[in-house]
């Protein structure tokens, strides 16, 4: 089986390609390196069994011949973080919107399962803090470029589901809530890794808001696997799935957890919303999935718990650092 994996350069991505590869299966890879990285996939392109090509979804004829020559489409390629989403607003519209319908209308063509990657987000400012997928989401105003990801993740949903019901196209619609691991970079406001890079680098540690905003983590491994095994499972197809971690956590909480974890001596400091994104900034208090659809299809059930996730996520973050610090020695040498 060939599997095609858009944006499979990116942080989930990557991990996508790899957990494929582990189980026995071809692996193409298609991404425009706006944030993903070369370097991600860096290991698996010795693998006789993966192969990768620079270029953007938007391309329509090549994605045609892509799309042509797989069995099946992981479709993860989308502008995200909301630093990233709120600076290229044209772009990541485009990505997330088009670049989709491009992908289900192609898929169509060639009657291939695609596997479309939404988000946490099309909850939008819902109140609840434990989400089933069939609760409803609540968007803020247009003015309010942050709510375009939620919005475009959302239509996304609908045009698979409606490729479904019209055309039989099978498509499974997977919501990721917060995923954490090696390969994530917090460039793009991703808290994980921003926490990370700033205790390691002894940089205040930034909570923006309150700090008492919670969430739910899952490891990017745990991510992976769930989203093949839903792939593989015909139980699955014209379906929507909540895929994260079970751990509630404070933002606040989080900051203290991971400066104990790098033995920091940063200092944690809050600063308003208004201040890092600008005037009228809305976010969501609470993102926790009710993944109980998932665990009854495919047993899903988380098997690297928070602090073991943060511990390992750490280890890397250090070793990268570490590992820049003598390039840049060398250079200076050289």
């Amino acid at each position: 089986m060939v599997a095609l994996v858009t944006g499979g350069a990116g942080f989930i991505g990557s991990h996508i390609a790899e957990e494929l590869l582990k189980r026995g299966k071809r692996v193409l890879v298609i991404d425009d390196l706006s944030t993903g990285k070369r370097e991600n996939i860096k290991h698996l392109e010795g693998e006789g069994k993966f192969s990768f090509m620079h270029d953007t979804i938007l391309n329509e004829p090549l994605m045609e011949k892509l799309i042509d020559g797989c069995d099946i489409i992981y479709h993860l390629a989308a502008a995200v973080g909301v630093e990233y989403i709120i600076g290229n607003p044209v772009k990541s519209i485009e990505i997330n919107v088009l670049g989709t319908e491009i992908v289900l209308r192609l898929a169509e063509k060639n009657r291939k399962k695609v596997i479309i990657t939404s988000s946490s987000e099309v909850y939008g400012k819902n109140e609840k803090k434990f989400f089933k997928e069939t609760d409803g989401g609540v968007l803020g105003t247009t003015l309010a470029h942050r709510w375009s990801y939620s919005c475009g993740k959302a239509l996304g949903e609908f045009l698979a589901l409606a490729y479904w019901r019209e055309k039989r196209l099978p498509v499974i619609i997977v919501r990721l809530f917060n995923t954490l691991g090696p390969r994530q970079t917090g460039k793009y406001g991703m808290v994980v890794p921003r926490f990370i890079e700033q205790a390691l680098s002894g940089e205040p540690i930034t909570i923006y808001g309150d700090g008492n905003q919670t969430r739910s983590f899952a490891y990017v491994s745990d991510v992976a696997d769930g989203m093949v095994n839903l792939a593989n499972h015909p139980g699955a197809v014209g379906e929507i799935f909540n895929l994260g971690g079970d751990e509630e956590i404070t933002i606040s909480d989080l900051a203290r957890k991971i400066k104990k974890l790098t033995r920091s001596n940063s200092e944690i400091v809050y600063l308003p919303y208004e201040k890092v994104y600008g005037e009228g900034f809305e976010d969501m208090r609470h993102r926790i999935p009710d993944t109980t659809k998932v665990r009854n299809l495919i047993s899903y059930m988380p098997k690297v718990g928070l602090d073991d996730a943060l511990k390992k996520t750490i280890e890397y973050h250090r070793k990268k650092k570490e590992e820049n610090s003598r390039d840049l020695s060398l250079k200076k040498g050289g």
